[in-house]
Order: C-alpha cells, then sequence, then structure tokens
C-alpha cells in the first residue's frame, strides 16, 4: 500500500472497530496488545508515561497535562482516542500528528504480523503509537484509557503516575451495571507503587480505589482534598477559575481555553498531577502551566469540548454523550443567554438513553440524525424514542441535513447546539469545519 489513504482503508476495513462494531470489537484482554509490542521490541517500555481512565473528562485532562508538559520544554507524546477528523489526532508528540509517512511505513512494514494476530483496530493503534512515542525518544508520553481500565490495550504500561477523573453510567454492556462495578474497571490502571491522583471524591464508590491502592502499596490522593475551586467566569478569552491550595490557603487564577463548566473539575486533578510530577523531578514552572492550560487547544489540537465553531449562526459543538456528560452540556447551556436553541442530536444504538433524553430541555427544537457508520441508531428510531420522552423535532438523512435545516430556521438571538455522541461531532468537523 503506497498511500495513506489506502493504509488508513485498510485499518478500518480490516480490523475491527469499537467506533464501528460496539462490543463485538473490544478483546476483554491485553494479550494481543503485548504480542503487537514484543514483535516491535517492547516500546512501552522505552519511554516515561501519565495513564489517565475515568468515565468522562480523560480527554480534556490528558490534553491538559500534555499541554503542560510540552509547554515545559519536555518532548511529550499524547495518546487518545476516538478521533474526530483524522485518525492521526490519536498520535502526537508537542501537539504535532504522527506523519502520514510513519502510519504507512507501520502498517506495511507489519502487515502479516497485523494478519496473523487479527488483533483490533486500537489494539494495532495502541501499538502504533507506542512505537512512535519509542522511535522519537520522548521524555514522557500522556496515554488516554480508550475504554475501561483493567483490560484496556493501554494497560500494558509502567506509568510514573495514573489519574482517574470520574466515573459514571456509560458502556454498561461491557463494564458493568453498577457504579461500583465500573470504578472497578477503572481501578485496574492503578499500579504497584505507583501514585494515582482521583480528580473526584465519590464517596460511594472511593473504597474501591482505597482498597486497590492498598494492595498495591500506591500512594491515593484526591485532588478535592487538595484543591477547592472558589470561583468560576466564562470571558471571552476562556474560562477563569479560582482555586484554594487546601494546605496552605494561597489562591491562584487559571484562565483556561477549554470554557466547559466542567473544566472546573477536571483542573483540580491535572494540577495535584502537577503537583507530583514536581516531586517526581519535573520542572513545571507555573508561568508555564498558565501559558499551557490557556492554549490547550493551540498546544494540543485538541477540538469538540464546549467548543464555539462559529458565532453567526451561533454554533456550539460538544462531544458528552452518556449522562454525566449531558448534564454538564446542559448546566453550559443554562450559563447562556439565547432564544430558541436548535439541537442537532443523534446516538449510538447501544446506548441506554432512557437516563439521557427525559433531561433534555422540552422548549428546544430537535433534529435527529444519525452519524454515517453502522453502530448509529437510525435517526427514526431516535425520534420516535425522543417524542415519547416529550421532545418535539424532526429526522433527518444525515449530520449535514439536519444541520442546513437547523441554519434555515435559526433567527438572530437563537443558538445551534450539536452534540449528543463524538461521532455526531466529528461528521460536522469533518464536512463543514
Amino acid at each position: 500500500m503506497k498511500t495513506y489513504a489506502a493504509v488508513i482503508e485498510y485499518l478500518f476495513a480490516r480490523l475491527p472497530m469499537f467506533t464501528r462494531d460496539g462490543a463485538s470489537a473490544f478483546n476483554p484482554d491485553v494479550d494481543k496488545t503485548l504480542l503487537l509490542c514484543e514483535a516491535l521490541g517492547n516500546p512501552h517500555k522505552k519511554f516515561k508515561s501519565i495513564h489517565i481512565a475515568g468515565t468522562n473528562g480523560k480527554g480534556s485532562s490528558s490534553h491538559m497535562l500534555a499541554s503542560v508538559l510540552a509547554n515545559s520544554g519536555y518532548k511529550t507524546g499524547l495518546y487518545t482516542s476516538p478521533h474526530l477528523v483524522d485518525f492521526r489526532e490519536r498520535i502526537r508528540i508537542d501537539g504535532n500528528m504522527v506523519p502520514e509517512q510513519h502510519v504507512v511505513e507501520f502498517v506495511n512494514t507489519h502487515r502479516e504480523l497485523i494478519e496473523d494476530l487479527k488483533p483490533s483496530f486500537f489494539e494495532v493503534t495502541v501499538a502504533m503509537a507506542f512505537d512512535y512515542f519509542a522511535q522519537q525518544q520522548v521524555d514522557i508520553a500522556v496515554i488516554e484509557v480508550g475504554l475501561g481500565g483493567r483490560l484496556d490495550s493501554t494497560n500494558i504500561i509502567s506509568p510514573e503516575l495514573c489519574l482517574i477523573t470520574n466515573i459514571g453510567m456509560d458502556h454498561m454492556n461491557i463494564l458493568g451495571n453498577t457504579l461500583a462495578e465500573i470504578a472497578g474497571e477503572k481501578a485496574g490502571i492503578i499500579k504497584q507503587n505507583t501514585p494515582v491522583v482521583i480528580s473526584e471524591k465519590q464517596t460511594e464508590i472511593q473504597h474501591v480505589f482505597e482498597e486497590k491502592a492498598k494492595s498495591l502499596n500506591a500512594e491515593l490522593m484526591y485532588a478535592t482534598d487538595r484543591y477547592a475551586v472558589l470561583s468560576s467566569e466564562r470571558l471571552a478569552e476562556g474560562l477563569k477559575i479560582t482555586v484554594e491550595s487546601k494546605a496552605n490557603h494561597t489562591k491562584d487564577t487559571w484562565l483556561c481555553d477549554l470554557t466547559g463548566s466542567y473544566q472546573t473539575k477536571n483542573i483540580l486533578g491535572v494540577l495535584t498531577c502537577i503537583d507530583e510530577l514536581g516531586k517526581l523531578g519535573f520542572q513545571l514552572p507555573k508561568e508555564k502551566v498558565q501559558y499551557a492550560l490557556s492554549h490547550v487547544q493551540e498546544l494540543t489540537g485538541l477540538r469538540g469540548r464546549w467548543q464555539t465553531l462559529q458565532t453567526n449562526p451561533w454554533v456550539i459543538c460538544d462531544t458528552g454523550h452518556n449522562e454525566d456528560g449531558i448534564k454538564e452540556v446542559l448546566k453550559n447551556l443554562a450559563s447562556l443567554q439565547f432564544n430558541q436553541l436548535h439541537f442537532i442530536f443523534g446516538a449510538m444504538r447501544d446506548k441506554d438513553l432512557s437516563h439521557i433524553l427525559p433531561l433534555l430541555p422540552k422548549d428546544a427544537q430537535y433534529y435527529f440524525a444519525a452519524p454515517d457508520m453502522p453502530r448509529a441508531m437510525p435517526a427514526n428510531q431516535l425520534t420516535e424514542l425522543a417524542i415519547s420522552h416529550g421532545l418535539k423535532g424532526t429526522y433527518y438523512s444525515s449530520i449535514e441535513a439536519a444541520f442546513d435545516a437547523a441554519q434555515e430556521l435559526y433567527k438572530d438571538g437563537d443558538l445551534i447546539f450539536v452534540g449528543g455522541s463524538t461521532f455526531v461531532v466529528a461528521e460536522l468537523l469533518t464536512n463543514r469545519f
């Protein structure tokens, strides 16, 4: 295969892919990842790392930490998933995506191995990322868990530090039907003698983390025991967050260019990680941290987190796609002034919408559509479900058609919001922005 396009088509078509195929593409162990990496010379053992899990907030937290490390002068790898527009978004160094040629060469060189082992799309991607980071000799890599933690392909690393952001109800068909069961899967990233930061103390599940950490002699700390948010204000240039240290009652104000209200939760975990990295010998000067947090999107390429896509018409998108994520979206919407809300909404067929649809505002005008992938819930089926929960709207043949319809009905002072699924946002970004 000579071209990047041919290689990507091969990866997408040949390998089981969770985003397309759902649970059937999830290999419930790390065996194939270990075999792949062994054949590559165990690249995951050749660089330092931070491992990040959680139901919501792990992507934003990963990008914030990568921004801080890179801006402080460390050659920083970043592995995240899924991508929104370009596959290469998953693998970055200092904000720059892995070159197309590297992807081509990796797949061509290891095609026989890939076809022998028959790994999932995600397993190949993880191995490719680790191989690239090792080759490029990164100082440290920030590694975001794909799904869960214990059985996730990324869970073969021996990190310097672990971060678990929050636990909510998502992917119950794989991770379990209670918060404690899901927390048990996320806690699977905790390693022997390795410090672990928990962004939010959730009293009903804290025993899960504490027991796991104790069994592995891992120092566990809750960010909310270290810091408290005193105030937050959304300004034109970003989200201004004032944080107090509980140890010495000093106050710092941070400007974050990720402006979703949920960043007030994420920043506490990030600041606690920065403290721990300092103890491990990393030099992260305060002025470098301040600049990095106010330029996350520029320094890392992050998109889709409460992002204003344009102002006339006013369009905002967010990738929140589970109950807690949607609650945060609604909190953000409640903080804005607009006349009519035009809500473009799509979902995956394996998503439990019984806890999401009742939360959505009844006075919005909905435009239901399915992303162009087999796992998507058909738009007509989604519309029937939504109407049964008192929502009003129409279904459309595509995300673009729904967006066009919303633009046609838009009046000055209105707001178009795009969300419900990462893949709804991805499709709009790919085709229109």
